[in-house]
């Protein structure tokens, strides 16, 4: 790669997220939690980043907990999601589920929604 000769710092910032991941799986985990894996990342870094974390799951079979606010990724990441407000659970279930859920979108659209 035209990466290799580089210091991590000095990498764009999608590819130091992606370094991020590689070390998390060098130590061979049962279980994942990644923290925002997206926050701040163009549209292109976005995509591979979500392409990357499905091959995880499915390769590695790994259970991975999700901390994320961009809704596209939960939705299309997760096969289970809590929402919560203000630390609070508010609702668990699938992306159908949990898009569908009255108290989800009260607290994430508010009550002015029409249906």
């Amino acid at each position: 790669s035209h990466f290799a000769d580089q210091g991590v710092r000095n990498l764009p910032y999608g590819a130091q997220r992606r370094v991020e991941l590689a070390r998390a799986l060098a130590m061979e985990p049962s279980v994942l939690l990644l923290d925002e894996p997206t926050a701040g990342m163009n549209p292109e870094e976005l995509e591979e980043m979500m392409a990357i974390i499905q091959q995880v799951h499915r390769e590695w079979n790994l259970a991975i907990f999700l901390i994320e606010h961009r809704l596209r990724v939960v939705m299309e990441l997760c096969e289970r999601i809590q929402t919560l407000v203000f630390g609070e659970v508010i609702a668990e279930g699938t992306p159908s589920e949990i898009q569908s859920n009255p108290e989800v979108i009260r607290a994430y659209l508010g009550d002015e929604v029409e249906a």
